[in-house]
């Protein structure tokens, strides 16, 4: 039976899951939901002895209903081959009483690649099913680690063009070289004054400027997005937890049917989505732990039920999670709401005029299966030295937001004997300076290079091929724009006029 996909403001509209991955974002700025969450038709014991490709595509054929089982095989191994540095793609690591879920062992070093390596290959599948003539531009802003996983899916993909967007001083000095080091004629990397809820706005404003898509239209070319809020993002990263889950009743860790826990570091919400989604497609996950830095709007919607954004936007050192606008939360919001696109709408247009919304009680309720908890940046540091000094493990700053959340948890329920998966979202090399600042302030004078193989070294572990290629690479992208010139630009690009 197909599976069909609507939008979160507008029960009316709607599409395949090959439609929803072309457009990325609904008609009315919604974003796309299945009609109802698929269950899994397969036993943990036959999924314990799948690979990642195989899990995968148990996983996905659920959600994308309209691609022939040829074609769903073809996109995933594209997508999940020697371009990861380990053959299981998602190792998972024992420390200090967790189990680490490495979800950075793709050719950017950031959990990103798990669903931006394949989404390329969807959204040409897509496009030839939908008879698209025109080059599909991907349109995207980044808080640092999808900008660069994006383009590396989609460099010299014929038919597609990608923009990304970041702000110029919110990214790690090893992101900012990875995206600006990216080569690929049909590539284009934009650094904004601005913060990243600003460059999100402005991306989302172009795709909502109908002038601007019939003069693109005109001009050969038609807007996706690469962010999470592309449905074609979302669905790959449910396959992580329902490996990871297969991998431990494999390894003996858990009995059938025993339930875990799962912390995810949360900006954008679209990762934690993925493991709730993974819940109710029935794998047994006690309790989603969402967990914040010190942007924490997220923590303040858990404890209160009002999401707020009108707050100081702080600069931290996990900056992929500096977000004040957690967009996939939609998705939640839509579905406690009953799934009722009128009344999502309402609060979503109250996010955007007053900048808040407050969910009512019954809706509240439905949050039961989420603690929400933050570190602070002192927290944070503190995390990956204890971890490191007690176990040799380095873990990079948004892991170790997730880690410092997990204890929390740990102390506020005495929850000690629920398995717990923690996503590790980043490699430490993506974030040397202030991992290895944690470890010891003694290595403060060295350059970002010497610090990446002072790591290598007290870690013993291989440095990764994207931080050795770009040491030496050429910078390729220096367009740097104010936020409301951001349109300009694009068509700039695009030789639009």
């Amino acid at each position: 039976m197909e599976l069909m996909y609507t939008s979160t403001r507008n029960a009316n509209e709607k599409v395949t899951a090959s439609q929803a991955i072309l457009k990325g974002l609904a008609e009315d700025g919604g974003l796309f939901v299945p009609e109802q969450l698929p269950t899994l038709d397969k036993t943990v014991d036959e999924l314990a002895g799948m690979t990642y490709q195989e899990t995968a595509y148990e996983v996905m054929k659920k959600f994308l209903t309209d691609f022939t089982e040829e074609e769903l095989k073809n996109c995933i191994n594209a997508a999940y081959d020697s371009k990861f540095d380990t053959e299981e793609i998602a190792p998972l690591v024992q420390a200090d009483g967790a189990y680490y879920l490495e979800l950075f062992h793709g050719s950017t070093i950031a959990f990103k690649d798990m669903a931006l390596s394949i989404l390329p290959h969807l959204m040409i599948t897509s496009a030839r099913k939908n008879q698209v003539k025109n080059d599909i531009v991907i349109l995207t802003a980044t808080s640092g680690d999808t900008g660069k996983a994006a383009l590396a899916g989609f460099a010299d993909v014929k038919g597609t063009k990608i923009i990304v967007f970041y702000p110029k001083n919110g990214v790690s000095p090893i992101q900012e070289k990875q995206m600006v080091t990216q080569k690929g004629d049909n590539t284009f990397v934009v650094g904004i004054h601005g913060n990243f809820d600003q460059a999100q706005t402005g991306v989302k404003k172009i795709f909502g400027d109908k002038e601007m898509a019939a003069e693109l239209a005109a001009a050969g070319y038609q807007f996706s997005s690469a962010n999470s809020i592309n449905i074609g993002r979302l669905v790959p990263q449910i396959v992580y937890y329902v490996y990871a889950y297969a991998k431990l009743y494999a390894n003996g860790v858990i009995g059938k049917d025993e339930r875990i826990n799962v912390v995810v570091p949360t900006g954008n919400f679209g990762n934690i989505l993925a493991a709730f989604y993974a819940k109710n497609m029935g794998i047994p996950i006690a309790k989603l732990i969402c967990a914040s830095n010190e942007n924490k709007v997220l923590y303040d919607f858990f404890t209160t039920g009002t999401y707020d954004k009108n707050r100081e936007f702080m600069l931290t050192s996990s900056p992929s999670m500096d977000i004040l606008i957690s967009s996939n939360l939609e998705r939640l919001i839509y579905r406690i709401a009953g799934n009722d696109a009128a009344k999502n709408a309402d609060f979503m247009k109250a996010l955007n005029t007053n900048g808040k919304y407050e969910i009512t009680p019954a809706m509240k309720e439905q949050l039961a299966d989420f603690y929400g908890n933050y570190t602070s940046e002192e927290e944070t540091a503190e995390e990956i030295r204890n971890l490191y000094e007690k176990t040799g493990y380095i873990i990079d700053t948004h892991t170790a937001v997730a880690t410092g959340v997990y204890h929390k948890y740990l102390k506020d329920t005495k929850d000690t004997d629920t398995k717990t998966v923690i996503a590790s979202t980043a490699s430490p090399f993506k974030f040397t300076r202030s991992v290895m600042d944690a470890i010891d302030k003694k290595y403060d004078a060295m350059t970002d290079f010497e610090l990446v193989d002072e790591l290598s070294k007290i870690g013993n572990v291989k440095i990764p091929n994207a931080i050795e290629e770009i040491r030496t690479a050429e910078v390729r992208h220096k367009t740097v724009c104010e936020v409301d010139e951001m349109p300009k630009v694009v068509k700039e690009f695009l030789n639009v006029k």
